[in-house]
């Protein structure tokens, strides 16, 4: 294990027996427990969230607007919990071609403040052959600088 500073916060980057995209994975080569590259975002801004809320055409005000969001109890505004999934998916697609991502879900465990910097992470947790076919399922995670885990999730692979 290394660690690398991302936006002034040292995280460990573990290597990984998983090729990249670029490369074909190997069905017998793969292994319980084997990782994904992470992928570490960038600090959530209030412009994120604005950008997010245009993009999902998720225009909530609780993500969006401080007054509202102190209305409902909350000291301030929070990411939208499809961000963290969005997230997600970037670390899949930028590790295999889409078109192998055979299912793909999430589950939503904390709010993602403002500030956060979230790491998405995946590992190998079975290997299946369905139909002569090779798949991969990963369990997924996307947690904050401070190590809280804010989404899991799990997706299946063709290999």
């Amino acid at each position: 294990m290394s660690y690398e500073f991302y936006f002034n916060t040292m995280i460990p980057v573990y290597t990984t027996s998983l090729q990249t995209k670029n490369m074909q994975l190997n069905f017998q080569k793969i292994a319980i427990g084997d990782t994904i590259p992470i992928l570490v975002k960038e600090p959530i801004t209030r412009t994120t969230l604005a950008l997010f809320a245009g993009a999902s055409h998720d225009h909530n005000p609780i993500h969006i607007d401080i007054d509202f969001a102190k209305k409902a109890g909350y000291k301030d505004v929070f990411a939208h919990g499809m961000l963290g999934m969005a997230y997600l998916g970037q670390v899949l697609t930028n590790w295999v071609h889409p078109t192998a991502i055979k299912q793909f879900s999430a589950r939503f465990k904390a709010l993602t403040n403002l500030g956060d910097i979230l790491t998405c992470n995946g590992a190998v947790v079975e290997k299946v052959i369905k139909e002569e076919q090779n798949f991969i399922r990963l369990s997924l995670s996307v947690r904050n600088q401070d190590g809280e885990e804010k989404l899991t999730g799990e997706a299946l692979i063709k290999v």
